[in-house]
């Protein structure tokens, strides 16, 4: 965004009033992890003995040689638990097998075509034993980029851990991505071996992933081996002199391997974020700190137990994947659920399936995905068994109060709490939550901060806003898990997340906080619109709109105003059923957050332009909306065709 934009969207202005509060069940409460008392205790230690704080979770996990000291802070730059020495898959499965957690399960799962493994604690830790050897025996040394490009199956999650073993940093890349979005991280990284699979199922068919890596290999002149695990038992082109099968590589590998001692600030992984310009932006996260906030949020936040069969529905190609399908949970000794396919194989029931199959306990999910069932109405839920449930979270994006309700009120029956996360790839894990049992739920706010986490609304100029405001949240102080650099340019690093507001982390979300002290997050603030000299979060609209009875998704955009700077344009999904009455929409929205948000023009889709991680790609949906061509690669959608439909359909 440009300065100008940046300098326009400094404070937001707070339209939607969400009054309910939902509070944890008497039952809930007295079991939970985390009281308010404890909560207010230890997040007082956190900010105010920071050392003696992290020193004593760190201190909860098994260490080589333990830190000097916790903290070093030379602003942009952090390094934690320094001189301590560590290795995050030791802790996350012979550290646990030392517990007397050998027998029980790590890994629960399914693949879309119905296939089931499962793994206890001691197999998981032979198969990452075997893999470490085999990548050793390739010749992938400590430091060594390693690319994987893979489906959600089990080897991808074993693979991951293989690297944390040797000392490789891991470069995940999801599935969905397209072959150029493939060689550019590739080649940023300078990969010499990149792990894949013949092919993915999605929607019942297989994703050809080998034919891509095949592609982008002739974009690079690092990659030397391309490793492949046989998924779909699809006929695939052969490298004889460069690719090789997972199980000839694997399978007679030794099960013994000593996991080396690796300094607390050694990297651990590059994950890209998909910027709409430029080149990939390679987050970096290293050890110490990153194993220490993803054990204790994965604790705290799920409030963890020994028998909880854990699901985290995201890939293992997006950070979600990484702090909470993998290490967050096994560093817990949890047992975790894997799904490899779509939310709708073979029908919109296959969630409720899972659930009810394996007795998930714990689900963590994405708004769009709860919404995309919220379309199809409470019948296809109601036709399971979703007693195991206790605890529910989101992850993603934003969540709207309407749809925060109904995946309360019909997945959770009205039992289990809720607990939105606020964070990013950069911050590695969660920063914003509403502790289950310690404090009541707001639909559609995040809630309040993590323990060490010292957030604040700013202005552009860094004035600091007060309690019932809106502004730029940003992050007064560093947290363990923090991003340590963007990957080959630490130029880049300092710019964007410490170069646009002083001495604060700032990574381009619009928030804002009640009396409270609960942060509501109100999108991007390049989605902030300027209507009529009103900066209006579209966050606030798509709840609006979605409140109403007829529709179940919203996405808002601006259109460039000659007289109101902007106007608002809605693209919305319609429930099952319902038909669109734009007047009747537009009295809605001015009933619920003022005249200031009606839309200008409405757009009935029949579905979003989304990607296959589920997040809406709005900045072609301002395209269409100013009635401008489709720039911009569209390789990442789940659907690029949708694009064309939309432009096609004419405003109501």
């Amino acid at each position: 965004m440009s300065h100008d934009q940046f300098q326009a969207n400094t404070h937001i202005d707070a339209m939607l009033h969400e009054i309910r509060v939902i509070e944890p069940s008497d039952a809930f409460r007295a079991k939970a992890r985390i009281s308010r008392a404890d909560y207010e205790r230890m997040y007082r230690q956190s900010l105010d003995q920071p050392d003696e704080f992290w020193g004593g979770v760190a201190g909860e996990l098994h260490w080589n040689k333990k830190w000097d000291r916790v903290l070093d802070w030379q602003e942009p730059h952090a390094q934690w638990f320094v001189g301590g020495q560590t290795n995050v898959a030791y802790n996350a499965l012979d550290r646990n097998i030392g517990r007397g957690l050998g027998d029980k399960r790590a890994f629960i799962w399914e693949g879309e075509d119905g296939e089931v493994r499962s793994y206890t604690y001691s197999e998981l830790l032979r198969e990452v034993c075997k893999a470490a050897n085999a990548l050793t025996a390739l010749g992938v040394q400590q430091g060594d980029r390693v690319t994987l490009y893979m489906p959600l199956i089990p080897e991808a999650a074993i693979a991951m851990l293989a690297c944390a073993r040797i000392g490789a940093v891991h470069s995940v890349i999801f599935g969905g991505f397209s072959v150029s979005a493939l060689a550019d991280r590739i080649g940023n990284a300078q990969s010499r071996v990149v792990i894949t699979a013949d092919a993915g199922y999605r929607r019942g068919k297989p994703v050809d992933l080998k034919a891509n890596v095949d592609q982008a290999a002739k974009a690079v002149s690092c990659l030397e081996k391309v490793v492949v695990v046989r998924r779909a038992a699809t006929e695939v082109a052969w490298d004889e002199g460069r690719d090789v099968w997972w199980h000839d590589l694997v399978d007679g590998a030794s099960d013994q391997h000593e996991a080396p001692a690796l300094d607390s600030e050694h990297p651990l992984f590059v994950l890209y974020t998909s910027g709409s310009t430029g080149k990939p932006k390679g987050v970096l996260h290293t050890t110490g700190g990153y194993m220490v906030a993803t054990y204790l949020t994965t604790q705290t936040v799920f409030d963890l137990r020994d028998d909880d069969i854990y699901w985290c529905t995201a890939d293992v190609g997006w950070i979600t994947g990484h702090s909470y399908s993998v290490y967050g949970p096994l560093l817990n000794g949890a047992a975790v659920m894997l799904y490899e396919g779509a939310p709708n194989q073979p029908d919109w029931g296959r969630f409720w399936d899972i659930i009810q199959k394996h007795r998930v306990t714990v689900l963590y999910t994405a708004p769009t995905a709860i919404r995309s069932f919220m379309q199809h109405g409470d019948e296809i839920p109601g036709r399971y068994d979703l007693s195991s449930l206790r605890l529910l979270g989101s992850v993603g994006e934003p969540i709207n109060p309407e749809a925060w309700m109904w995946y309360y009120r019909v997945i959770g029956g009205e039992r289990c709490p809720v607990v939105d996360t606020w964070w990013q790839t950069e911050t590695g894990s969660i920063m914003l939550t509403t502790l289950p049992g310690a404090f009541p739920s707001k639909p559609g706010s995040a809630g309040l901060p993590m323990f060490g986490v010292e957030p604040a609304l700013m202005t552009r100029e860094g004035e600091e806003l007060g309690a019932d405001d809106g502004g730029l949240l940003v992050i007064k102080r560093p947290w363990p898990s923090m991003l340590r650099t963007v990957y080959g340019d630490d130029e880049r690093y300092r710019k964007t997340y410490w170069g646009e507001i002083p001495h604060v982390y700032f990574a381009g979300d619009g928030a804002r906080r009640d009396a409270d002290g609960y942060y509501t997050i109100v999108g991007r603030v390049d989605d902030v619109l300027n209507v009529s000299g009103h900066r209006l979060g579209t966050m606030e609209i798509e709840s609006a709109l979605v409140s109403h009875p007829s529709v179940s998704e919203a996405a808002v955009v601006g259109r460039p105003d000659a007289v109101k700077g902007e106007s608002v344009v809605a693209f919305i999904l319609l429930q099952d059923g319902h038909s669109a009455d734009a007047q009747a929409l537009r009295a809605h929205v001015t009933r619920e957050i003022g005249a200031l948000a009606r839309p200008d023009a409405i757009y009935v889709a029949e579905a979003m332009p989304k990607t296959r991680s589920g997040k809406i790609m709005r900045r072609f949906l301002r395209q269409i909306a100013a009635g401008q061509a489709i720039e911009g690669d569209t390789s990442t959608l789940e659907d690029p065709g949708v694009l064309t439909r939309i432009a096609a359909t004419a405003a109501i």
